[in-house]
């Protein structure tokens, strides 16, 4: 693997744990005086009574006894008051009926833990994680999930960071580990040693799904077949995709930067193979992007001077638009229309 790739996987890895441990570090220096203050304290609602409509479920990054707990908010009113659960998560991720939570268990000895929940925000299931929590993601469906973790001395890298990625049916069936999938990369079958998979986003059809490979100091945006177990790729430079409602585009995470990863936001039109780069957002953004709708993608940004304080963040796809702030001291937005 080459010095920029290990060093890129270095700092993700950096970036997950800052998130659970809850302490960022100092980014987005220019937005600090924008919003010195901390915005008042919001209304709690009745969870039920939130569920009856579109809303944004979210990681609540308010400090203090809410800290970490999922939350919502209507869509119709994202600046509006919250609801909280009794759930608490380092990532999360919900649909209309079944949510998953990956979360770090501290203790004397600190474990890693994924658990599916029903519309209740009940425990379904619970598994041990091999590693610190990364990215998570359910079908639309909510039959799907995904979770992908660091794992500490699980490759050959001297860097000692590594992904494991796997998809699980929601009754409780597992599709299996993507990085002992069949890999394609131009046309050939491969088998590198250095292969990480992470970042999975979902079809509408129950077995498509898109993710990201790194291998042979390259990324690329693979197209996955779970009944068949292969994944090929189809473009380079694709970290963390997110496909579009309608199934047309993926979002994804681009790195711009040179010896350190600079990460923008880009689309790529499936049909065309156009990609656009959102310049917009000037700040390394480095998380797996949510849809809002069509047209508008959502993403969390670190608060600068504010350890462990993040805010969820908006901007149209167009390649000229500008970033908005869309929901204060929030992290891992997933939006659930019905």
């Amino acid at each position: 693997m080459t010095t920029g790739l290990r060093i890129s996987l270095f700092v993700v890895v950096a970036a997950a744990l800052i998130i659970a441990t809850g302490i960022y570090v100092v980014a987005a220096a220019s937005r600090a005086s924008e919003r010195a203050e901390a915005p008042p304290q919001v209304a709690v609602t009745q969870v039920a009574a939130m569920e009856q409509s579109p809303r944004v479920v979210f990681r609540n990054t308010e400090l203090g006894s809410r800290y970490g707990r999922v939350s919502m908010v209507s869509l119709s009113d994202p600046g509006g008051p919250r609801a909280f659960t009794g759930v608490t998560c380092d990532r999360v991720y919900a649909t209309s009926g079944d949510a998953v939570c990956l979360r770090t268990k501290r203790g004397i000895v600190t474990t890693f833990e994924a658990m599916q929940l029903d519309a209740g925000w009940k425990t379904v299931r619970s598994w041990s994680l091999p590693g610190q929590p990364s990215r998570t993601r359910l079908s639309p469906d909510g039959t799907l999930l995904a979770t992908t973790s660091f794992v500490t001395g699980h490759s050959y890298m001297q860097m000692g960071f590594s992904t494991a990625t796997r998809v699980r049916d929601a009754d409780g069936g597992d599709r299996g580990d993507l990085e002992k999938f069949t890999l394609v990369i131009g046309g050939k079958t491969v088998n590198p040693v250095d292969r990480n998979v992470w970042g999975v986003t979902f079809g509408s059809d129950d077995n498509t799904i898109y993710a990201t490979v790194a291998a042979g100091g390259n990324t690329y945006l693979v197209r996955g077949d779970l009944a068949a177990q292969t994944l090929t790729a189809i473009h380079q430079g694709v970290e963390c995709p997110s496909l579009s409602p309608d199934g047309s585009q993926i979002a994804y995470k681009k790195d711009v930067g040179g010896a350190t990863p600079d990460w923008r936001i880009a689309v790529l039109d499936l049909a065309t193979g156009h990609e656009s780069v959102l310049r917009g957002e000037q700040h390394s953004v480095d998380d797996q992007v949510e849809w809002l709708d069509a047209d508008t993608l959502l993403y969390g940004l670190p608060r600068a001077n504010h350890a462990g304080v993040s805010d969820i963040w908006e901007i149209d796809t167009n390649p000229g638009s500008e970033p908005s702030l869309f929901i204060e001291q929030a992290w891992s937005p997933s939006v659930v229309r019905s």
